[in-house]
């Protein structure tokens, strides 16, 4: 579904992603772990197309994105559910649902009303909402909206970005078991996460960024085996609670 080969970018002179090369196929949800700095937000908006590559190239289901502005690649089916949540936040809930509708090509707008309600079955607690302010919200409700307006465009990638930042850990676990059932419905999820070890617990595969770079790769189960991994990212004490 989506291959990135040697992909580089960053902002201005600064170099971020060095020779970034990995794949995401249909139906996966795909880890992707690293200490701060290590260069995954800005691999999320390089695919996003809100930084542009310096070079390398990223194909979505087969087509060269890598030089499509970053307006155009929703429609494509690729979207992004942005670090910090980033609702609108004086609109109402069911205001910014819609509007993640934008992307649907013309033909496919009657489908919204369904869409709608597939996102209040998703998240009831939405439906309890609709009418509020999004800028009222929770901030697990806040998640749970930014989720749920990225799945109005019924895209065949979602991109989550740090979903689990500033929630409490019931709330992650929710929000966690959502991301599965999504990956159950169908879709396919390539999560950036601070929290190595759930993000892993539910991956299929990670990846493993250091400085711009990827240092390991491999299955997720093998990843959270790996003493190097433990060692950094995921902490021996907590893999014995």
């Amino acid at each position: 579904m989506l291959r990135i080969r040697n992909l580089e970018a960053g902002y201005g002179k600064l170099r971020v992603l060095k020779n970034i090369s990995m794949h995401v196929d249909a139906g996966e949800i795909v880890a992707i772990i690293g200490a701060n700095g290590a260069g995954k937000t800005t691999l999320l908006s390089t695919i996003a197309g809100l930084i542009r590559a310096t070079s390398g190239e990223i194909r979505f289901l087969s087509e060269d994105i890598t030089r499509l502005p970053a307006p155009k690649i929703p429609a494509r089916g690729c979207v992004m559910v942005p670090e910090g949540r980033q609702v609108f936040a004086p609109m109402t809930v069911a205001d910014n649902l819609i509007l993640g509708g934008h992307a649907l090509p013309r033909e496919q707008k009657k489908e919204l009303d369904r869409l709608l309600a597939h996102q209040y079955e998703l998240f009831p607690i939405l439906e309890k909402r609709k009418t509020q302010l999004a800028g009222t919200l929770s901030g697990g409700e806040q998640q749970m909206l930014a989720m749920g307006r990225a799945l109005m465009s019924r895209p065949s990638l979602v991109m989550m970005d740090e979903p689990s930042t500033g929630l409490a850990p019931l709330i992650v676990r929710d929000i966690f078991q959502i991301i599965v059932r999504l990956r159950n419905e169908g879709n396919t999820v390539l999560l950036v996460e601070q929290n190595a070890k759930a993000a892993l617990a539910i991956a299929d595969r990670g990846y493993v960024m250091e400085t711009g770079k990827v240092i390991i790769q491999g299955p997720a189960e093998d990843l959270l085996a790996n003493s190097d991994v433990q060692r950094a990212y995921l902490g021996r004490e907590k893999l014995e609670e």
